[in-house]
């Protein structure tokens, strides 16, 4: 992967920096695996504007991943590697042997023609999904269940990974991109390897068009408000606003807000850094 810089020729080409697409292979999607995506613009099932800063965009095709690789013991081929508006990774659409079609999340180094596979008896190599009882104690991982059957819900994102660093019981220590260190079922599946597409934390949109593009309207700020709109708004000229909060009134910043009951805590070893 690598990423594209432009010489300042207009304004908004100053600060531009944007991903190529040499891995993609394919610019239209499978028809059968796709459907129409209905944008909300932030608006609920009675038409109110529930969520602020949204709206507009691009028309996008929704595209369904396998996140749960349930296919086992069925090697599959990867047939192309493809762009995917929903998400920052990239997808991979698999072939399998006995006809049935998939999109996964499109690991680093995965190439056209590869072969991949899910299951307990499976090499833990590149693209192959397994449980954590069967992955080795080191390796680098992503697509991770948190409950047996249920999906990947951690580490999807693009170049992001998590460490299985040991196992106790039925249970393996995993280390989560965050940095937080928790306990996961080791009946849970993972995937081998990075994902793909890591130098989008490098990209700058360059230009206020582009938020638009992705259906983000302009966000202005609390302190620019009245005082009937938010909390930090008002006072003569430029003012700082007092503590940051949001509209309700809450504290933005250094307040907790994870219940400190909740029934997860149990797994968490090593809390998140700040």
């Amino acid at each position: 992967m690598a990423v594209r810089k432009f010489k300042p020729t207009t304004p908004g080409q100053r600060h531009k920096v944007i991903g190529v697409f040499d891995d993609i292979t394919a610019r239209t999607p499978e028809k059968s695996l796709t459907v129409g995506k209905r944008s909300t613009g932030g608006r609920n099932n009675e038409g109110h504007l529930t969520t602020r800063y949204r709206g507009g965009g691009h028309r996008r095709k929704y595209r369904f991943i396998d996140f749960k690789r349930n296919k086992d013991g069925v090697p599959a081929r990867v047939k192309s590697i493809e762009y995917d508006p929903n998400r920052s990774a990239r997808i991979a659409l698999l072939y399998y042997a006995d006809g049935y079609k998939a999109y996964i999340i499109a690991p680093n180094g995965l190439e056209v023609g590869a072969t991949v596979e899910s299951g307990e008896n499976v090499a833990p190599e590149l693209g192959n999904a397994l449980p954590l009882s069967k992955i080795p104690v080191g390796t680098l991982i992503h697509n991770i269940e948190l409950r047996p059957g249920q999906g990947a819900a951690m580490a999807r994102a693009a170049g992001t990974f998590a460490q299985l660093t040991s196992r106790e019981g039925t249970y393996a220590i995993v280390k989560l991109p965050s940095g937080e260190t928790r306990k996961v079922l080791a009946a849970c599946k993972a995937t081998i390897g990075v994902v793909g597409n890591s130098d989008h934390a490098l990209e700058q949109s360059g230009k206020a068009g582009r938020s638009r593009w992705l259906g983000r309207r302009p966000h202005n700020r609390g302190v620019v408000m009245n005082p009937v709109d938010h909390p930090m708004g008002g006072g003569e000229g430029r003012q700082s606003g007092g503590h940051p909060r949001n509209r309700n009134g809450l504290y933005a910043k250094g307040l907790k807000t994870r219940a400190p009951k909740k029934q997860s805590s149990k797994y968490i070893i090593e809390r998140r850094k700040k």
